[in-house]
């Protein structure tokens, strides 16, 4: 993994600083994240099971798409730029914003936008970032979830809840 360039955020989100990435994670700093829900036409999700290479909860199924901003990166083009990196993916539409998390310790003190888009893939899985992904039901998830949280990574166990509403609609 390099050592990315992270913004230092505030608690309202408002950047005050730059750190690397490795900085950020070892001393719990706020910073910024999104995450992207990507649907198929059949309504099942694509997770992805991160890469044993990962400095955060590797070998754990987590959103179809994630990542960091970089420094002066906005939440959007991150999730473009996240899809296309991770899953060699460009939607026809491009992502949808559902919510925001705030940092919290279940986030790993990252400010989070959750978004929705559509495809069918196939997709061409970035091997440092993800070993491998599939396709599940809202209702498979959820009842995974409840029985094994340990195997999701805990920012996905957060917002999957508020999520679904979001899904299901």
């Amino acid at each position: 993994m390099s050592d990315e360039i992270f913004d230092l955020v505030d608690e309202q989100d408002q950047v005050i600083g730059q750190q690397s990435r490795r900085e950020v994670h070892r001393l719990g700093l706020r910073h910024r994240a999104v995450h992207i829900l990507v649907l198929s036409s059949k309504g099942e999700l694509f997770l992805q099971k991160r890469s044993l290479l990962k400095d955060k909860h590797p070998g754990v199924w987590d959103s179809s798409s994630s990542g960091h901003l970089d420094s002066g990166e906005d939440y959007d083009a991150c999730a473009v730029r996240e899809l296309r990196e991770e899953l060699a993916c460009a939607p026809v539409h491009p992502p949808v914003r559902l919510f925001k998390l705030d940092a919290c310790p279940e986030t790993g003190q990252e400010f989070v936008w959750v978004y929705k888009a559509f495809a069918d893939g196939p997709f061409s899985l970035h091997p440092e970032e993800i070993s491998e992904g599939n396709w599940f039901t809202l209702e498979r998830i959820t009842a995974w979830i409840s029985e094994r949280p340990q195997d999701f990574a805990p920012a996905f166990v957060y917002l999957w809840p508020r999520a679904l509403s979001f899904l299901r609609n």
